[in-house]
């Protein structure tokens, strides 16, 4: 089914914070492909103006270059618009540990004025990016909502924060809040550069650069990495769920399990990368990142019963889009 046929009230808007980064500009361009009106804001401190150059010049879309800090930036944002798809966040675990003051600000805060704006635009509906992180060091596989461990970070902590806030919206003001918890994310346009770059794109592009990748610990993690498409569909249908599902949070995943060492040799072989004598190089390995999780599986259960999520992207369809996208922009 996906999200393509999916049908909202003509002349719909849609407010994208943050949409001009990695998951935010696929939504809009997503939208934009579906008919409706497209609003997004972004202050470019981790999204790039260059991802939505494609929709500039067109009449249903807007771009607004402004921080989620602002109480008013966020007013004037939600102003008309029928549905927040609220991505507008600063990701990476090991930086949040190093800058937790501004996560709080930019993380919770911002979350908090985006509601707040919501609330008093009378927007229809409000998702939200929530984080697998919210489960920490819960061991237990698959990971189940309602059953969360000991928050293993500041990145974490906002991100259950922002579940909590968007809960109260829901109870005491009316308005529908669905918060949506991200499993590794990977697609076209995720970044593969800096110190804080996601492991899927930085392997491709390390590898398609002649580098040799290092993992961080044994490469024994497990991860349940979920492709774009995937994720639009939970949007765009979180926007269309019923008032009896909202005030929760789901599990946005496609409920596998993947490896990183598996992965790096799976991108190994597909990008053909051999050594002198032919055949495929070892990874380097370096430490342990202090707040990793170390394994992450979701039960998506209650998003298909609640939301009608139905994920048609499997990791090896994904990876090979995924594969295909960087070899012709990197």
């Amino acid at each position: 089914m996906g999200y393509k046929n999916l049908v909202f009230p003509k002349d719909s808007t849609f407010l994208v914070t943050g949409g001009a980064g990695f998951i935010g500009s696929n939504l809009c361009e997503a939208i934009l492909a579906m008919g409706y009106r497209v609003r997004c804001l972004d202050d470019l401190s981790t999204g790039k103006r260059e991802n939505v150059e494609l929709f500039t010049d067109r009449p249903d879309y807007q771009f607004i270059e402004g921080d989620i800090k602002d109480l008013q930036t966020c007013m004037a944002a939600c102003e008309g618009a029928d549905y927040v798809l609220h991505q507008a966040a600063w990701g990476s675990v090991p930086r949040s540990i190093e800058m937790p003051l501004f996560y709080c600000a930019n993380n919770i805060t911002g979350t908090l004025n985006m509601l707040e704006a919501a609330r008093q635009n009378g927007v229809k509906k409000f998702v939200y990016a929530s984080s697998s992180s919210v489960y920490g060091d819960e061991p237990v596989l698959p990971k189940t909502e309602g059953r969360e461990g000991n928050l293993l970070s500041p990145y974490a902590v906002t991100k259950r924060a922002d579940e909590e806030w968007a809960k109260q919206y829901t109870r005491h003001y009316g308005l529908d809040t669905y918060g949506l918890r991200y499993f590794n994310v990977f697609g076209r346009r995720q970044d593969p550069n800096g110190a804080y770059a996601a492991v899927i794109p930085k392997f491709i592009k390390q590898l398609l650069d002649g580098e040799i990748p290092t993992i961080n610990g044994d490469g024994k993690q497990s991860r349940d990495f979920t492709y774009i498409e995937n994720v639009i569909e939970a949007n765009l249908k979180a926007c269309l769920a019923d008032h009896e599902a909202a005030g929760e949070a789901y599990n946005i995943a496609y409920g596998g399990r993947e490896f990183l060492l598996d992965i790096y040799y799976g991108l190994a072989d597909a990008l053909g990368v051999t050594d002198e004598g032919g055949r495929r190089p070892e990874p380097n390995f370096g430490p342990e990142r202090a707040g990793d999780i170390k394994h992450s599986n979701a039960d998506i259960g209650k998003a298909k019963e609640k939301l009608g999520y139905e994920p048609e992207w499997s990791f090896e369809r994904g990876i090979k889009a995924a594969i295909d996208w960087y070899r012709a922009n990197l």
